[in-house]
């Protein structure tokens, strides 16, 4: 059990701060008024209440609701949940505070309007559940209704909740109110609601998986919006899509105004700033910028995002299409269906985490064969044969996975996951048992999203364990309410009533038997080698039937002087060279040209022979223990064009 709200705090504008530019806010009063043992109160909540700064309005703003996140030493987050009204400010203050620091005016000021927060700080993700509550407290307040605002925070500040579990909870705060609170069933799974399918409707997929490599491989990623909420959902989003891996870098959803130099860190980043602040982020040369309201990445000329590896690359843009456009698949047909199934948006969410999903499957099949355990330590270490692992797999010169897999995020999984006997979920299971469905389904697209279904399926139950719940019952503020001419300020809550509350409840705690977390725990399946794998992926093997005639096409276009054409099958000759195979084709065909035509090859003929040779070589076994007959071969090579048999 875990508390739903660590403190709940009220913090106004201090006209006495006022200085040159925007005002400051102050803590008015906070609940509990002592820190907790187990959670101290995190310091500067009054930047992040009103990141663009704390300024005064001549008129009345409709309250506003977002949830800001603060990242304490020991790497543990606090959700801040913000719920924003306005409140007349009285001239004579305003007055004073300025004659304090500039010469009196003979002009009056208009009636102004200062900002007020109620603040929630946890360290649970409910922010549906603290809207309603924050909402209620303002309703309460704003309506004059005949409830105690001090038993309603006080019963917000002691209610407990399960973290995990797919337990359901109801909860009344005092005020005729109903809240359901669903508790994930694995809390290893992320808990996105509807913030990954509003990410693809703002940026789009190809933009959406350039900010994902971008994350995947530690680059500076700054989202811009006008709103705050935006900001903190787009960048839970994009957490989310990296499951199974955690972002272990500076990690600040809403950035406030003071704090705007943290983009100079040099450290990588994913930061949220509110879109007035963009004249001041045009300098950052080295930090993809992503414009929620626009639609747009920027990603500057010095940086150079590594991208997926083909094919994964198109069948992931194949499968989010699939997901985002259903209608595309029959747009074409001459008697189309009447109705296409449209996804909820909540649906659409998870089936675009399932994509991703599997392209984590397919990008980390068979690491768990490559983990070793080194005991000469007090305590055993798990290490991971990143070079076995590419080998084996043939990707020694993809970039993006060899990144991936030296960045930070990837060294936590190993550290985490890495243990042979623990707790597993969704990705252990879909990595270990359905590797061989997804090769086998591979080009077939309605098997395809007929996974990705069920893939969803299962995360939106581990989020939503309960469907038929019942519906929450807040009370809503009267319509217009916050333009009321003659409103009284919030009131001053009785410390010692809230603090009572807080007491007994704490004392119940104290007397009631501890909850003990059940956790089935089990030897982590490891799944098929990766040489199996990789001989049942007849499309991926170096060897394959296509890539050797490749091979033979380029030497081909090579003899025939058909340079142009050689160029442009030149790269994927030099990838099919890490397989066994392409490298006995090249010397089969060097031999044959060589005794079919012995005509003078012009330099670029001879460089492209030499590059493919060269890299035949490198990613092979090497001269010393090359085959006595791949050594006849390239000898008789080598020496019908004056070259040295023996390489350096």
């Amino acid at each position: 059990m875990a508390r739903l709200a660590d403190y709940f705090v009220l913090v106004g504008y201090d006209p006495g701060k006022r200085g040159s530019g925007d005002g400051q806010g102050q803590i008015l009063q906070r609940f509990p008024e002592k820190d907790w043992e187990d959670n101290p109160f995190p310091q500067g909540i009054e930047l992040f209440c009103q990141p663009s700064g704390w300024q005064l309005f001549t008129e009345r703003n409709p309250p506003t609701f977002f949830v800001a996140v603060l990242t304490d030493i020991n790497s543990e987050r606090h959700y801040c949940a913000c719920f924003t009204f306005w409140e007349a400010v009285e001239s004579a203050q305003v007055l004073r505070a300025e004659e304090e620091e500039e010469p009196s005016s003979p002009v009056q000021p208009a009636q102004l309007f200062a900002p007020k927060s109620l603040v929630l700080v946890s360290r649970l993700d409910h922010a549906e559940v603290f809207r309603n509550s924050l909402g209620l407290i303002y309703t309460i307040y704003v309506d004059g209704l005949s409830v105690s605002l001090e038993n309603v925070i006080g019963n917000l500040l002691t209610c407990t909740i399960p973290i995990t579990g797919g337990a359901q909870r109801t909860i009344s705060l005092g005020a005729g109110d109903r809240q359901v609170i669903q508790t994930p069933i694995n809390d290893s799974l992320p808990v996105s609601s509807c913030s990954v399918a509003l990410l693809f409707r703002q940026l789009g997929i190809t933009n959406v998986l350039y900010l994902f490599c971008a994350a995947l491989t530690e680059h500076k990623i700054l989202f811009l919006s006008s709103s705050y909420q935006r900001l903190t959902d787009a960048c839970r989003a994009l957490l989310a899509l990296m499951f199974p891996l955690k972002y272990s870098f500076t990690y600040v959803p809403i950035l406030p105004a003071q704090l705007l130099e943290v983009l100079s860190t040099p450290t990588p980043f994913i930061i949220g700033v509110h879109s007035i602040f963009q004249s001041e982020t045009q300098e950052l040369l080295d930090v993809v910028i992503a414009d929620l309201d626009g639609g747009t990445v920027n990603v500057p000329e010095c940086v150079h995002i590594s991208l997926l590896p083909e094919p994964l690359l198109q069948q992931t843009r194949e499968a989010l299409s699939m997901v985002l456009d259903p209608e595309l698949e029959v747009a074409d047909l001459a008697f189309p269906p009447s109705t296409i199934s449209a996804s909820s948006l909540k649906m659409q969410d998870k089936e675009i985490r399932a994509v991703f999903l599997r392209l984590f499957a397919q990008l980390l099949q068979g690491y768990r064969w490559c983990l070793h355990i080194i005991r000469i330590h007090p305590e055993p270490v798990i290490r991971f044969h990143k070079a076995a692992f590419l080998g084996q797999r043939g990707l020694t010169e993809d970039d993006f996975l060899t990144k991936v897999l030296e960045g930070m995020a990837f060294a936590g999984f190993v550290t985490e996951r890495g243990a042979p006997y623990r707790s597993i979920d969704l990705f252990d299971e879909l990595v270990a048992y359905e590797v061989k469905r997804m090769r086998a389904e591979e080009g077939n697209k309605q098997k395809i999203l007929r996974h990705i279904k069920e893939l969803a399926e299962k995360l939106y139950k581990n989020e939503n364990p309960y469907p038929a719940v019942t519906m929450h019952k807040v009370q809503k503020p009267t319509e217009g309410c916050h333009l009321r001419l003659h409103q009284k300020p919030f009131p001053r809550l009785d410390e010692g009533t809230v603090q009572w509350i807080i007491d007994q409840a704490t004392a119940k705690l104290q007397t009631a038997p501890p909850a003990v977390k059940a956790e089935k725990k089990c030897m982590v399946p490891s799944g098929p080698p990766i040489a199996a794998i990789m001989e049942r992926n007849g499309n991926a093997l170096a060897n394959s039937a296509r890539r050797l005639e490749v091979v033979r096409n380029c030497i081909s276009y090579v003899f025939e002087n058909k340079m142009l054409e050689a160029k442009k099958l030149f790269p994927a000759v030099l990838r099919a060279m890490k397989g066994r195979a392409a490298r006995h084709c090249l010397t089969q065909e060097l031999n044959l040209h060589v005794q079919q035509n012995r005509a003078v090859l012009d330099h670029q003929q001879f460089d492209f022979i030499i590059r493919m040779m060269n890299c035949c070589l490198q990613v092979g076994e090497g001269w010393g223990e090359l085959p006595r007959w791949l050594k006849h071969l390239l000898g008789r090579v080598l020496r019908n064009w004056g070259c040295s048999v023996e390489p350096a």
